[in-house]
């Protein structure tokens, strides 16, 4: 059989195509598209891998040092809220958005009938996290979700804005973005106190008040939760608006007529709200986050009054599975410089990849990667059946009841799995790890955000804890699990699948016990929770996929779930110190590099360890 990768070829893990090198993804994101769909895309995504490898890459680094600068006023002292951005970052902007990223998903492309799923957009945007995790990938992330608000809830009065937020001509387009926080609120999105009243003379609502952290603060479309008149306390009593970046009067201000201004657009052509201040942040220095104040700013209701906030969880659901896509791109990037590096690196006669504890290292995080990745693209697989099933007006309730189960544990744990990835990544370089000059640095700080954004992992947990009690999506969650344990024959798995079987067996006493538990109890134990069902879940799932690719005359994803589950639900003495155990040693090559495994060198050490 083959040898896998040789990651000693390359420098470091920039100037490559980032498609062409994972094959973890590949195999992912080919599940989740059908057979006609899949052959259409691939080349689309092999195209954007190099893109992003070669340019876009290199442009992030440089933004990253030179961010965005916000000029509230002009030299008169009018409001004009420019911010200027570096010519790198036009050119990332042009190259992602021209590439179909976002509008090959809500508008057919020119040699296609139909839309692609937004399965599409999701594996589109895991290549460009490669390079830009949460910096760039933040305005993408939210343009797509707010085209996704729009085309569920619009009655059609806002098409322009509609097909500006879809458009593929980056001169004709505009960025979508999303205002929800506001200073005494937080994560209590119902304590919001932005107001907005209808202006008859207008024709449209005007909204006043503060939002605290506004990232794409000048995005040329943004979503704003607000109550109006009479509207009740809470999130029921909150009503979503579009709030444009310029005055609406003079219709879509879209990027080429920002660009047409000779400078910075007019204080009489934005819209009514000041942009206070760009945070000083961490991390994501490409995406300007601001304190905005409404002022009487021109809106547009967006569906239903006072149906805002459940208009606002559709868009959440993309942007979290947006977010847990991005972490697994975040942990790629760091796990490609990590693999090169110890390729290259040579101490004390050999180079770091030959030496056991790094060869640990390394298969480890590359478990987690594929452990991260199976889960978020089969959450994302659920998100697109349920979405392609309300285009074509049909349902798909089975598939919503999961995904709301594994849409928030996605985003909860591979938060904390690219944070710990990224960490190691930078040990892995050394010192240089820790200067600004190496990637690594800025993965660390750009996944830092990822568990805050959409939500907290306590966020998180609860909203678990609702999906169980309102949907009762542990029915679905029992179902695909005992299917895919039953389905599990070969002789190479069936150790593995016994343990999972038997934490599974646990795992639903546990849901039991807890759905009759005190109400304090129950959220004491959601965080638990969450990560147990992630543990079981990608077991049984990575064993799905371990049969298939044996099926297929390759048994490296077999050694994958084995030391997955070895790592997360086996029962060890002595913390497996005494165990004897040498997997990192043994397949190294396979885990790391992609080597193929007979099939049959499997069974037989099946039969030995029996």
């Amino acid at each position: 059989m083959g040898h896998g990768q040789d990651y000693s070829q390359y420098e470091e893990g920039r100037h490559l195509n980032y498609w062409a090198v994972d094959e973890t993804a590949q195999r992912e994101i080919e599940r989740i598209y059908d057979d006609e769909e899949f052959e259409w895309a691939e080349p689309k995504l092999d195209e954007l891998g190099e893109v992003i490898g070669q340019t876009v890459a290199d442009n992030a680094d440089y933004i990253d040092k030179h961010g965005p600068e916000l000029h509230t006023y002009d030299k008169h002292g009018n409001i004009q809220n420019f911010v200027r951005y570096q010519a790198e970052q036009f050119e990332n902007e042009r190259l992602v958005y021209e590439s179909g990223l976002i509008a090959d998903c809500f508008q057919a492309p020119p040699d296609r009938e139909e839309p692609l799923p937004l399965t599409h957009f999701l594996s589109m945007f895991y290549l460009l996290t490669y390079a830009e995790g949460t910096g760039f990938g933040c305005p993408v992330a939210m343009t797509a979700g707010a085209a996704h608000v729009l085309e569920q809830f619009d009655d059609g009065d806002l098409s322009e804005y509609f097909e500006a937020l879809t458009s593929s001509d980056h001169d004709a387009m505009i960025e979508g973005a999303m205002f929800l926080t506001e200073e005494q609120g937080g994560s209590d999105v119902g304590a919001n106190e932005t107001t907005a009243e209808y202006d008859e003379e207008a024709g449209c609502w005007r909204l006043t008040g503060e939002k605290w952290f506004c990232s794409n603060v000048d995005a040329e479309g943004t979503l704003v939760l607000a109550r109006t008149p009479d509207a009740p306390d809470g999130t029921e009593g909150l009503s979503m608006f579009l709030v444009p970046h310029g005055d609406p009067d003079d219709g879509v201000m879209t990027k080429g007529k920002r660009d047409s201004f000779d400078g910075p657009p007019p204080a009489e052509a934005v819209n009514d709200q000041l942009y206070r201040r760009l945070k000083d942040k961490l991390g994501t220095t490409a995406v300007p986050t601001g304190e905005v104040e409404l002022e009487g700013a021109k809106g547009f209701l967006v569906g239903e009054e006072e149906n805002g906030f459940k208009q606002m969880t559709e868009m959440l659901n993309l942007e979290r599975l947006s977010n847990a896509t991005g972490a697994c791109g975040i942990m790629a990037r760091a796990l490609l410089e990590s693999k090169i590096h110890a390729a290259n690196r040579e101490a004390f006669g050999e180079t770091i990849d030959q030496y056991p504890l790094m060869r640990a290292d390394l298969v480890d995080m590359t478990v987690d990667h594929e452990a991260a990745t199976a889960f978020t693209f089969e959450a994302a697989r659920l998100f697109g059946e349920r979405e392609q099933a309300r285009r074509d007006g049909e349902d798909a309730e089975e598939s919503y009841r999961l995904m709301r189960l594994l849409l928030p544990i996605a985003k909860l744990r591979t938060a904390r799995m690219a944070i710990d990835t990224a960490s190691y990544a930078m040990e892995v370089q050394g010192g240089n790890g820790y200067v600004d000059e190496f990637v690594t640095n800025r993965l660390l700080r750009d996944a830092q955000v990822l568990p805050i954004w959409e939500g907290t992992e306590n966020i998180l947990a609860l909203d678990v804890l609702r999906a169980l009690e309102r949907e009762n999506a542990h029915e679905p969650f029992m179902r695909v699990m005992q299917e895919r344990l039953d389905a599990i024959e070969h002789p190479a798995l069936t150790d593995h699948a016994e343990i999972v079987e038997s934490e599974y067996q646990q795992l639903t006493q546990a849901l039991g016990e807890l759905a009759t538990a005190d109400g304090d109890y129950a959220q004491l134990s959601a965080k638990r929770l969450s990560n147990y069902i992630f543990d079981v879940f990608t077991a049984a799932l990575l064993l799905e996929e371990a049969q298939d690719e044996l099926a297929d005359g390759n048994g490296r994803l077999a050694l994958v779930a084995e030391r997955f589950i070895d790592r997360e639900l086996a029962d060890k003495d002595a913390r497996g110190i005494t165990s004897g155990d040498r997997f990192p040693l043994d397949e190294f090559e396979s885990v790391v590099n992609f080597a193929p495994v007979d099939p049959e060198s499997l069974r037989q050490q099946a039969t030995a360890d029996d």
